[in-house]
């Protein structure tokens, strides 16, 4: 019955605290005290320079070929506008940009 159950659970949990009184987890960190000196070491010698030699990549090699838009093609199936945008002249997205972003008739003139 109910009051069975819960003598047992009762002396189940008293077993339980009884056995783990003895016991102490050591976890991996504690021997390892000066682990953050290696890992400090890694950073300054691995990381910092992929960032620098990334940063090195993606802007001191560019050749300028990015800031060209692609050529404009009048596909029937892209740019369609069967209602304008709620803002401005209906005809520019929320987040358009006058040099990569064609409107459906071609791109707008823009001088640089």
């Amino acid at each position: 019955t109910m009051s069975h159950l819960a003598r047992s659970y009762v002396k189940f949990l008293n077993q339980a605290k009884a056995s783990n009184l003895g016991q102490v987890r050591h976890m991996s960190g504690a021997d390892h005290g000066d682990g953050w000196k290696l890992w400090k070491k890694i950073f300054f010698a691995g990381a910092i320079p992929v960032i620098i030699l990334s940063h090195v990549n993606a802007f001191g090699m560019s050749d300028g070929s990015e800031h060209v838009p692609p050529p404009f093609i009048p596909y029937d199936h892209l740019r369609i506008r069967t209602k304008g945008f709620p803002w401005g002249d209906g005809n520019h997205s929320l987040i358009h940009n006058a040099h990569m972003n064609s409107l459906p008739d071609g791109y707008e003139e823009t001088e640089h």
